[in-house]
């Protein structure tokens, strides 16, 4: 008897709804309580507070309702045969309009464009009401209407442009692959992922935003002071607009070997009145590449992309996979979604993972800053950016555990204090 497949993947997924679900309500009620976490008494405002815990609440609302569409719309989508369905449809589609529908590559990227359409539709309510209806009662969105419908069309653009290319290179991989397909696979993704990384910065993200040089003045060169402290090969430094969309803040850092960059948000330099502060932050996100974090990071994902790919060759000829979800062909593209499908239980548990070793990152680049001298700004710049962006205050420790990257504010402010108190 063939493996129930399709029967499996929608059970876990039913499963991990509740049990997120389940983790939600907790981090609801955490929301909640009307009292700051006692080591934030005193730091926090209590006017912020109130704003930060009226603001995680309406995203909470918002989330419940979004995760419960999703979940029925997905599993519907899998149970009742519709991809297959789709799939049948798409191929008459590209006949109809004159095209050979025997030609895989065609057939897959008329599938894709009907998908990219229903995404678009069906997350649109949810986009425009995050964006205009949250947001904006809570002071951050700063984009218009047609801003947002224009970055919308740009990205639905590129994605017109670039993807074609991407997915009929990785269906003739698949097709002509032989025993070395997940090396070749996995090869393909790793120099298209360097090529992404470089052009993104130079061709994408200027399209979307306005980068210009961070004016000449004491920030500035405090900033690449450290840098040349670091010997951080440092190129330019750049301020984004970022308050054109929102005043949430943030600043990152990017770029290969000799030829690093780093951005800040305007928002972020607005908030700080303090220099210090920022060049904190700054100091923090240095950290990570000092301690080689960036680099840590991008092999474990070349590693996990590696072995999910030979995962998929393990299974991608298997009829039994295709014929649980209603195929009966067997198609290089639906093989792969099937099979992401299939491992979504290994995926959540390496995600997992994942987060505790970037939370165990973040509290390493934190130490960081504070060894160059940076701990009482660093502490006040955490403090600033969690008021300005009215970040939870109170966290579910399962939740927090579970979702976050980054350790909630209350850690990261003991775990920068305690070596103070160790010492004396």
């Amino acid at each position: 008897m063939a493996f129930p497949y399709m029967e499996a993947v929608v059970g876990f997924m039913i499963l991990m709804y509740i049990f997120e679900t389940y983790l939600d309500m907790r981090q609801h009620k955490a929301l909640k309580l009307p009292t700051l976490p006692k080591t934030l008494e005193g730091v926090i405002s209590q006017e912020k507070f109130e704003k930060s815990r009226a603001y995680s609440l309406d995203k909470s609302h918002f989330h419940f309702i979004h995760e419960f569409v999703t979940i029925v719309t997905d599993s519907t989508i899998l149970y009742f045969g519709v991809l297959p369905w789709f799939w049948k449809k798409s191929g008459e589609y590209v006949t109809t309009v004159g095209l050979n529908a025997e030609n895989e590559i065609l057939h897959t990227l008329a599938f894709l464009a009907g998908l990219m359409i229903w995404s678009q539709i069906t997350d649109l309510p949810f986009s425009l009401y995050s964006t205009f209806v949250i947001e904006a009662r809570h002071g951050f969105n700063k984009q218009t209407p047609w801003l947002f419908f224009r970055d919308m069309i740009k990205g639905i653009f590129l994605a017109v442009i670039i993807g074609p290319p991407i997915v009929s290179a990785i269906i003739v991989i698949i097709q002509k692959g032989g025993p070395y397909l997940a090396i070749y696979l996995w090869a393909f993704t790793f120099g298209l992922s360097i090529v992404m990384m470089t052009l993104y910065p130079v061709l994408i993200a200027p399209l979307f935003n306005k980068f210009t040089p961070l004016p000449d003045g004491q920030l500035r060169e405090k900033i690449e002071k450290l840098a040349s402290t670091l010997n951080f090969p440092l190129r330019k430094l750049f301020v984004v607009d970022g308050s054109t969309r929102s005043s949430h803040s943030n600043a990152y850092m990017y770029g290969f070997f000799k030829n690093k960059r780093i951005v800040l948000y305007d928002t972020l330099i607005q908030q700080c009145k303090n220099d210090e502060e920022i060049v904190a932050v700054i100091a923090h996100e240095l950290g990570h590449w000092k301690l080689n974090h960036t680099v840590y990071t991008f092999v474990a994902m070349q590693i996990l992309t590696l072995l999910q790919f030979g995962g998929y060759t393990l299974v991608r000829n298997s009829t039994d996979l295709f014929r649980s979800f209603g195929f009966d062909t067997e198609p290089v593209l639906i093989g792969l979604i099937l099979f992401q499908h299939t491992v979504i239980p290994l995926q959540q548990l390496v995600s997992f993972g994942l987060n505790l070793v970037s939370r165990s990152f973040e509290f390493q680049a934190d130490a960081f800053a504070k060894k160059l001298g940076y701990a009482s700004e660093l502490r006040s710049g955490l403090v600033k950016l969690q008021e300005e962006n009215l970040s939870a205050m109170n966290t579910d420790p399962w939740f927090s555990a579970y979702h976050y990257s980054h350790p909630p504010l209350v850690e990261r402010l003991a775990a920068l204090d305690e070596p103070d108190k160790k010492e004396d």
